[in-house]
């Protein structure tokens, strides 16, 4: 009795972490490059052994055969990374913000590490992906993450076939969403690009001895972060707004 009450748990255990990791390789705010992988797996592990005892009911028996339980562990780690890539190209948005915004600002060209996403970026990019990453953090929006992920085992059945179809097209949704919400971010500046050059055309033809690389790009980059005082908390609110709105599909009423 004692050896089929462990295996039942061990069973129930890594079935459950295998979701539950695969969805935070991914997710923002758990999946940081700057974290240690150590701290990593020990998150996905306590996140695991809270939720086992909750959800070890929802899970099916034990296979008997070794190509059913890989086809079942494949599922669910096909389910968690599924989760994790919706929440991931949320946070997407801020990056394609940050670069339009420094192409409209002047600053395309100031390359910096972009910690969060482990590659190169514009400065600005960064500026916004971190502070983004800061503000799920205060808001507790990493809840709502956790949230989503336990109930995903009510609209995604373990042992039970995916809905490919469905998740394919949801995915293809929140991808072109969140790109209309980069550029929604960043339309302020690209009225005030728009205006700027304008204006700058009307006076070169006015004046074409104007040395205007010398007289235009710092005032451009002067606007571009005047205005970023002034736009960035409202865009942030845009963006809290919109990610609440996307991950509450993914949870039961």
């Amino acid at each position: 009795m004692l050896t089929e009450l462990l295996q039942g748990g061990i069973y129930a255990f890594l079935l459950i972490f295998v979701r539950v990791g695969s969805a935070m390789m991914l997710m923002p705010a758990f999946s940081e490059p700057f974290i240690s992988m150590r701290v990593r797996l020990t998150l996905g592990l306590v996140v695991t052994l809270a939720i086992t005892p909750v959800l070890a009911e929802t899970l099916p028996p034990l296979p008997e055969s070794t190509l059913m339980l890989l086809f079942l562990i494949l599922g669910e780690s096909f389910i968690g990374l599924f989760l994790g890539f919706i929440a991931r190209s949320i946070m997407s948005a801020l990056q394609t913000a940050g670069m339009v915004i420094a192409m409209m600002t002047g600053l395309a060209n100031a390359i910096t590490q972009d910690l969060t996403a482990a590659e190169q970026g514009s400065v600005l990019g960064a500026l916004l992906t971190t502070m983004g990453l800061v503000i799920v953090m205060a808001l507790n929006l990493h809840h709502m993450l956790l949230m989503a992920l336990i109930d995903s085992y009510i609209l995604f059945v373990p042992g039970r076939l995916p809905m490919v179809e469905d998740m394919v097209q949801t995915v293809a949704q929140v991808v072109s969403s969140s790109f209309a919400l980069g550029i929604q971010l960043s339309a302020p500046f690209t009225a005030m690009a728009l205006v700027f050059y304008v204006g700058l055309g009307i006076i070169n033809r006015l004046m074409s001895s104007m040395q205007i690389f010398f007289i235009a790009i710092p005032l451009q980059i002067m606007a571009g972060l005047a205005l970023a005082m002034f736009a960035i908390p409202v865009m942030y609110h845009w963006f809290v707004r919109a990610f609440e709105e996307r991950m509450i599909m993914f949870l039961v009423p």
